[in-house]
């Protein structure tokens, strides 16, 4: 029944801007959509109806109703809802993973908890949603349509959600995230240095420092957590914004080049075409062109 409940209340819902739930989104998607690049940040997303496919460089991730995924730090994935119909829409709920919550708990439960993973899990996992989960999730999303008990309830009913999923076998993924000593939270900080630095030269060494790790051991936790190298996940990054700044200037592809990090507009397109099957003049207007059709 849970499920139901959930399926009529993003239905219901799902064309809010604002839900009154910090950290919780819905969405209701009622066509299929080709792949489309983007940055994951933590979050479980739950699937309620519908099918999604998820790419992270080799790893390819199916996700079907009744399951949720686990994202553990910021990945460039490439993303499409493969089963959405307007008589079958894909149905999602997802809650931001915030460290500080998952900390507190794990202060709390002290003990009892699945013990954390070295080396560190993917970043990526998808794993059964609980019947104890998805009654969690329908509570949750019930506050939308009584906002008087939102601001007492809903930070528990987090709580719940982030306490089952600790218990199941997410826990050791998630728990990382809540450890300021964990692999998975060295791998995290230059994950976040490196978006923050995306356009600049970087120096492995220096990522692997700041890590606390040797070069060996960063480079092999890294790939283990994004399945990709420092490098490859920076050139991700440079190629995903390049490709939303040709959707507003198409006709400027050495600009572009250059303000995403690359000296050589050749290289750029040769590592676009690679990144995006087109070059980025074909891919410029073919943007361009769906966008007009949809205004």
């Amino acid at each position: 029944m849970s499920i139901e409940e959930i399926r009529r209340l993003i239905t219901a819902h799902a064309h809010k801007e604002n839900l009154g739930l910090p950290g919780v989104r819905i969405n209701r998607i009622t066509d299929p959509t080709k792949p489309t690049p983007s940055i994951a940040e933590p979050i479980l997303a739950f699937s309620m109806q519908g099918a999604k496919r998820i790419a992270l460089a080799d790893r390819v991730y199916d996700q079907v109703p009744g399951t949720f995924m686990t994202v553990a730090v910021d990945l460039p994935i490439t993303g499409d809802y493969v089963r959405a119909s307007r008589a079958e829409p894909y149905l999602g709920f997802a809650l931001e993973l915030r460290s500080s919550s998952i900390a507190e708990l794990l202060v709390e439960a002290a003990s009892g908890l699945p013990g954390i993973l070295k080396p560190p899990p993917p970043g990526i996992s998808i794993n059964p949603a609980t019947s104890e989960m998805l009654v969690a999730v329908a509570r949750l999303l019930a506050l939308i349509e009584r906002p008087v008990d939102a601001p007492v309830l809903a930070p528990l009913l987090e709580r719940e959600i982030l306490w089952r999923v600790l218990s199941g076998p997410a826990g050791p993924t998630v728990r990382q995230i809540g450890l300021r000593d964990s692999s998975l939270t060295y791998i995290g900080r230059a994950i976040r240095h490196l978006r923050s630095n995306a356009f600049e030269p970087i120096q492995v060494e220096e990522l692997a420092q700041l890590s606390g790790m040797g070069i060996s051991s960063f480079h092999k936790q890294f790939r283990a957590v994004t399945a990709m190298s420092p490098i490859q996940y920076q050139k991700r990054i440079r190629l995903q914004e390049a490709r939303l700044q040709l959707f507003k200037r198409p006709h400027d592809i050495a600009a572009v080049a250059h303000s995403v990090g690359y000296s050589s507009a050749s290289q750029f397109s040769r590592e676009y075409r690679r990144e995006f099957g087109v070059a980025p003049s074909v891919d410029a207007l073919r943007m361009r062109q769906e966008g007009e059709a949809t205004a």
